[in-house]
């Protein structure tokens, strides 16, 4: 499991949100920042821990012209329920044959409970405007995620 290379152009992709509508990552190249996080599960507590705290602070991230965009192996109409039940107001999107997360190198063994098995490991990236990736944050923790984000872009993006 590799990361992209800090600097580089961020790995392109295009996958469906919630509505079934195409999101790529050039669509905002030139005019926002994409802060764009793997998450294992729609719906489990971590999970919605971290979507919440995005909720939250949307006005804040708008305010440094940043868009977030989540994303898990879970089907459109899962997404679509994750984003009723808690009033989320970013885009979700669908990965469920982890093409993506094994492009950003969040994709691998993991661990619990005695079991090992592969998954989404939760890691967030942080592509500027021009597309090139200035941050990957590997050691999530889902209670201040949504925290140590905007404060990693105000210091190095605004």
């Amino acid at each position: 499991m590799a990361f992209p290379k800090i600097g580089n152009l961020a790995p392109a992709f295009t996958l469906t949100n919630q509505d079934g509508e195409k999101v790529a990552l050039k669509d905002f190249r030139g005019s926002k920042n994409v802060v764009l996080y793997f998450y294992p599960k729609a719906l489990t507590p971590g999970c919605t821990t971290q979507a919440c705290g995005i909720r939250d602070t949307a006005s804040e991230f708008s305010d440094l012209d940043t868009v977030v965009l989540g994303v898990s192996p879970d089907p459109e109409a899962k997404l679509q329920k994750f984003i009723e039940k808690h009033e989320l107001n970013f885009d979700l999107l669908s990965d469920e044959d982890h093409k993506i997360a094994d492009k950003y190198g969040c994709w691998g063994l993991k661990k619990f409970m005695g079991k090992e098995y592969m998954g989404l490991i939760r890691t967030t990236f942080i592509i500027d405007k021009g597309g090139r990736l200035q941050h990957v944050m590997a050691k999530v923790k889902t209670k201040t995620h949504h925290d140590d984000v905007l404060n990693w872009i105000r210091e190095n993006l605004s």
